[in-house]
């Protein structure tokens, strides 16, 4: 589904990460590579930084657990990875003279 409001503020707002969630439907060792979860996408000529990424360990149960950007975790069946990616940098200031 589309993250709404991820992408940063002005005069061209930058474009909305994603979100995705990857159910388990048995017991394995997953791995995440990602970036952008400490770092925020930058703005340009005055444009806002977008939001940086998350991902989430949501298990079985319902419990959920913040992964790092480079992970290595077990999972059983049933549980899942949310992935949120990061919006992108806005264009330009987002406020006008007149």
């Amino acid at each position: 589904s589309i993250r709404p409001q991820s992408g940063g503020k002005g005069q061209y707002d930058g474009g909305n990460g994603v979100i995705r969630r990857i159910q388990f439907r048995e017991a394995m060792t997953a791995n995440i590579l990602s970036g952008r979860r400490q770092v925020k996408p930058f703005g340009l000529a005055g444009g806002e930084a977008g939001q940086t990424g998350l991902n989430h360990l949501i298990l079985a149960d319902g419990s959920t657990t913040e992964l790092a950007a480079t992970d290595t975790i077990k999972v059983d069946t049933g549980d899942a990875i949310a992935i949120f990616t990061p919006g992108g940098g806005g264009y330009g200031s987002s406020t006008t003279t007149i």
